[in-house]
């Protein structure tokens, strides 16, 4: 499959990476929560994972809406069993949609993601594409990470050119090299699966692309840190937002072992 851009696309992109660039949050004023081509939400949420923004994106941008619901938050047990912290919750159950109500708060290894368990309440609607709303769940989580790993390898690359040993910048290290272009590798070859999964939308192409994207934004949290020295390890170091992040999204939306099954599943 060869897949392009449209010149609409990049733009918007570049229209959206200078918005969240400059600090702004409100992406309702660039028609983003009017998006709904899963093409499309790759792009949003890919640039929402390059700049690290929190909040129930996910849920409120791309799953909600396919059950025809605005903002709040949502859970599909068992894979996915707790809400991101909202003003407004609901529980999949089955292809059962119902009202819910937050319990007790999660621990998250990000503190910019609070995470509740829910309460069921009142059944809202039966029939619901609960699995089509999880794959973008999937999708969009997946381009968020895309986006982090983007980030984290800019972050890192910026930081071996500008950070010397023995005279030299770090960056001129083969070491170093090796360790950042195997961060590209990684990152470039999981580029295609997310959007080629918003393509198809099957539930094959989302878990790989899944499985594919939280390995590289791994690779590149744990080549971030080790590049960065013990500087990394601070909460006032600007890289460790973008770490807990991709942290907690590799995880998010069900674990990478689950979607290898689901994609063993489908072969």
């Amino acid at each position: 499959m060869m897949f392009t851009l449209s010149a609409e696309q990049i733009d918007f992109a570049g229209v959206l990476h200078d918005f969240l660039g400059a600090g702004k949050r409100d992406l309702a004023a660039l028609g983003v929560d009017e998006v709904t081509d899963p093409v499309d939400l790759v792009v949003v949420f890919e640039e929402l994972g390059h700049h690290a923004v929190t909040g129930p994106l996910i849920e409120s941008l791309a799953v909600l809406p396919a059950f025809g619901l605005g903002s709040g938050s949502i859970a599909f047990p068992p894979e996915s069993p707790h809400a991101v912290e909202g003003d407004r919750y609901f529980l999949v159950e089955g292809d059962t949609l119902r009202e819910a109500s937050p319990t007790t708060e999660i621990t998250s290894v990000d503190p910019g993601r609070r995470l509740v368990e829910l309460s069921a309440g009142p059944v809202i609607a039966t029939d619901v594409p609960a699995a089509h709303a999880f794959n973008l769940g999937v999708l969009t989580c997946s381009a968020q990470l895309l986006g982090l790993g983007r980030a984290l390898l800019e972050m890192t690359t910026a930081h071996a050119l500008a950070r010397t040993q023995f005279g030299r910048p770090i960056g001129q290290f083969q070491a170093v090299k090796h360790h950042l272009a195997n961060v590209l590798i990684g990152l470039e070859l999981a580029r295609p699966l997310v959007f080629g999964a918003a393509v198809t939308m099957t539930t094959r192409d989302v878990s790989a692309a899944k499985v594919a994207v939280s390995d590289a934004a791994w690779q590149a949290a744990r080549t971030a840190l080790q590049v960065h020295g013990a500087i990394g390890y601070t909460a006032e170091h600007e890289l460790s937002r973008f770490l807990l992040q991709t942290r907690a999204l590799r995880t998010a939306w069900g674990s990478p072992s689950m979607h290898r099954a689901r994609v063993l599943e489908a072969l």
